[in-house]
């Protein structure tokens, strides 16, 4: 094998062959010509990619590899590292959107000297994007400062050498950002001179690190990733270069789930729509000042992300690797448009112990700081300047972040940070809250439904905070919202489960709530109260919402239990209607079997495996869906077999990549593509062992198969699904086709059992089998309404809006 080939592993096998892993387990045992590993390990052996494509087109298992699963492998099997790979091809996309020219005439020479040109290029997009790797015309350790400059975590006036101009801004000043147009870069001309300050660096405290958070990478380092960035070119040709690297990214980190916290893009998208400043009625678009936004624990990037609009966007992030791939990340998706993209900066270290951005004042702040984290810093800034509201205590890592944020905004600027739960009730941190809404910088504490943002199992908080400007008396009162309650009612509508979770959380009605609730500040029961400081300045300064906020009764009021009763009771005798008949005894049948697995090789049916997460494209009908009956919400992803997929407005719906879905069983579908329900198909869950079996009709028809979930889609000709469904509920089956080596029983589709019957047999079973679903519909949903009445009673009658006669 040549040196630094590409090596993939089983999954990556059985991603490129569309099968699972146990299929290439298979394939390894009864083919003595399959590869052998060249690397890994012996639970996890690694294959040369050439091999292993060359080995499936032979026995016909591959037609061709797609061209994104192949840079995917290359970057995954990098003799680097997946993340150096990702560098790499970050700083290539970004040479070949930029100049484009220049790319073209790298490639056409070998491999070697493609190599040797490449640093020279990139650095001068690097530099043009990110700013000088080595900066020029700051102030280092001992140096002097710019005049006017104040000392490190102090707030300074718009107009000052810290922050682009914004409203209100003086007139710049040599030394000011504005000296050098948001944007502007250094190609053509030499770096910034000690009058100048380049925007994406602006001057640092001494003891930060003020380099660029991507390096310029060596030609030898580069050498085993030209194949790479080769490869990785022509996909940018067909979905841009953006598009790219979020495709790689993505997988990366799905590849390694444990290693990042990630900011869920709805969360992400609502919190920066807290921010936004008002819009400037009246004032024409060209003097609207750039809005400047800073991340301190910028993570992957995906809060400054969201920010609408052109900005100067500024992160910092502890890990140096990650923070590399966020600066690339925020280049390649900046707007480039009318010739001056926005101001970027990036930057490595510990925010709270060497802030890189000391001197910086801006418009907006988001942050989703690490939580509960104990070794934040406490002995060594115990005089740090930024605690004007308290020093925080080693427990309350999180109200060090909100005073980071509040000193790194100009004088009105919002500031949202999401918060754990404990972090508006810990009494350590009662005299900073309280510090907080005496002088009027925490505007809202809003809760979110659990499953909004990892850790998925708590409902996190939303701060909201707004810099106090000096003169301007505070704000006399704090907005409370809770939309956990909007979770259970969404959940109940849908016949599901109360308290949310992210496999059902509906962020469209979460987010109109939040923002209505933010923007009116009006009372709504049950939703959002705005309370007066004074009532919450007790011993505790306890800000939860919940507190203030209890839910609504179920049902509503009297009025509305007596609506739920009359459904309750139409339902009981619906439930008495579809009641079975008495069972007549009968000898057992002894009838020729078959399983699933020969008719699926017969072609009678076949088998899908669910792939789809909630938050994406359209809804998704996920394991808690099927075991409680639930519909999946959202548009369905509907559309004839191989036509693109669009949502109501007419926008075709994408991948990662970029890449249009198509209907079903589209040709030319990826093993990534969604499996799009179709009416007639039977669902089954993977694990719990229990006997849940759904068939899928028009109000599931077009949702995705979710994670956990077998599909077997029956041919109609040969097999009635209601048949199929009901025979594969029966308890016995189950028990024969399940695996018990772990806590969790874990079935496998291709054993369960089934009687050989002719159609017009099939259809006669699978009519009763009908009935026996729409009974215990029927029951479920008596279930819900009575425990919505009983509550609502009792909730009643204990607040006195129902009487006891």
């Amino acid at each position: 094998m040549p040196e630094n080939a590409t090596e993939v592993t089983a999954a990556g096998i059985a991603r490129l062959a569309g099968v699972g892993r146990a299929a290439v387990s298979n394939w390894r045992r009864r083919h003595a010509d399959f590869p052998q590993p060249v690397g890994g390990t012996a639970a996890s052996p690694s294959f040369a990619l050439a091999d292993v494509e060359q080995w499936l087109r032979d026995q016909g298992k591959l037609a061709e590899v797609p061209l994104r699963e192949r840079v995917w492998q290359e970057v995954a099997g990098h003799p680097a590292g997946a993340a150096q790979a990702l560098v790499h091809t970050g700083c290539a996309l970004l040479l070949v959107r930029d100049r484009p020219t220049a790319w073209l005439e790298l490639t056409a020479a070998s491999d070697e000297r493609m190599a040797d040109a490449l640093p020279h290029a990139v650095d001068h997009v690097l530099t043009a994007r990110l700013g000088p790797d080595s900066p020029s015309g700051t102030p280092g350790p001992g140096r002097a400062t710019p005049s006017g400059t104040p000392g490190p975590g102090r707030a300074t006036p718009p107009g000052t050498a810290r922050t682009p101009r914004t409203a209100g801004s003086t007139a710049p000043g040599p030394t000011t950002f504005d000296s050098v147009a948001p944007g502007s870069t250094a190609s053509g001309s030499a770096a910034p001179g000690p009058a100048v300050v380049h925007p994406a660096n602006p001057p640092v405290a001494p003891g930060v690190h003020r380099a660029r958070a991507v390096h310029t990478p060596t030609a030898q380092a580069l050498l085993p990733s030209v194949p790479l960035l080769r490869a990785a070119a022509q996909l940018a040709a067909g979905i841009g270069a953006g598009q790219t690297f979020e495709f790689l990214l993505g997988r990366h980190l799905d590849a390694n789930p444990r290693q990042f916290t990630l900011t869920p893009p709805h969360l992400a998208e609502l919190m920066a729509d807290l921010a936004e400043p008002p819009k400037d009625a009246g004032r024409p678009a060209p003097d609207r000042p750039v809005r400047s936004v800073l991340d301190p624990a910028a993570g992957t990037g995906a809060l400054l992300r969201a920010v609408a609009g052109p900005a100067a966007l500024y992160a910092q992030e502890a890990d140096a690797g990650l923070a590399a791939l966020t600066a690339l990340r925020l280049a390649l998706g900046a707007d480039g448009t009318h010739g001056s993209p926005p101001s970027l900066a990036v930057r490595t270290g510990d925010t709270l112990r060497a802030d890189a951005f000391a001197r910086l004042a801006t418009d907006t702040v988001l942050c989703h700081p690490p939580f509960n984290d104990r070794n934040w810093g406490h002995d060594e800034l115990a005089y740090d300047p930024r605690w004007e509201y308290g020093f925080p205590a080693r427990v309350e890592s999180e109200l060090a972040w909100v005073q980071h944020a509040l000193a790194r905004l100009r004088d009105g600027g919002t500031a949202v940070l999401l918060m754990p739960p404990a972090a508006a009730s810990r009494r350590s941190g009662r005299r900073i809250r309280a510090d907080l809404l005496r002088r009027g910088a925490l505007r809202a504490v809003i809760a979110l439904p659990a499953g909004a943002a990892p850790p998925y199992g708590i409902p996190l908080h939303l701060w909201v905070l707004r810099r106090p400007t000096p003169g301007v008396r505070p704000g006399p009162d704090l907005l409370l919202a809770d939309t956990a309650g909007l979770a259970a009612s969404a959940g109940e509508a849908g016949g599901k489960a109360a308290g949310g979770g992210r496999d059902r959380l509906d962020w469209p009605v979460v987010r109109a709530a939040v923002l209505d609730a933010w923007r009116d500040r009006a009372d709504l029961p049950g939703v959002s109260r705005v309370v007066p400081v004074v009532e919450l300045l007790d011993d505790d300064v306890d800000l939860a919402p919940a507190r203030y906020l209890p839910r609504p009764t179920p049902g509503g009021d009297a009025c509305g239990l007596g609506e739920v009763r009359e459904r309750l009771a139409e339902t009981l005798r619906l439930t008495a209607r579809l009641t079975p008949p008495p069972a007549t005894p009968a000898v057992p049948a002894h009838r020729p079997r078959t399983t699933v697995g020969e008719l699926a090789r017969g072609g009678a049916l076949s088998l899908h495996t669910g792939n789809a997460a909630p938050g994406g494209q359209g809804p998704v009908l996920t394991e808690h869906d099927v075991l409680t009956g639930a519909d999946p919400a959202g548009t369905p992803l509907t559309g004839p077999v191989g036509t693109p997929l669009t949502d109501p407005a007419g926008t075709p719906l994408t991948d990662a990549a970029g890449t249009p879905l198509t209907g079903p069983e589209a040709p030319g579908a990826t093993p990534d593509d969604p499996v799009v329900l179709e009416p007639g198909d039977v669902v089954v869950p993977v694990l719990g062992g229990g006997t849940v079996v759904r068939v899928v009709g028009e109000r599931e028809a077009g949702a995705a198969l979710g994670r956990n979930l077998q599909l077997l889609r029956p041919d109609p000709a040969a097999l009635d699904p209601w048949f199929l469904a009901g025979f594969l509920r029966g308890t016995a089956n189950n028990r024969q086709a399940s695996s018990y080596a772990s806590t969790a029983a874990r079935l496998d589709a291709r054993r369960l059992h089934l009687p050989r019957m002719p159609l017009a047999e099939q259809r006669r079973y699978g009519e009763r089998f009908r009935e026996l679903a729409a009974f215990e519909e029927a029951l479920r949903t008596a279930e819900r309404l009575g425990g919505v009445l009983v509550q609502g009673m009792y909730d009643g009658l204990t607040d006195g809006t129902v009487t006891p006669a």
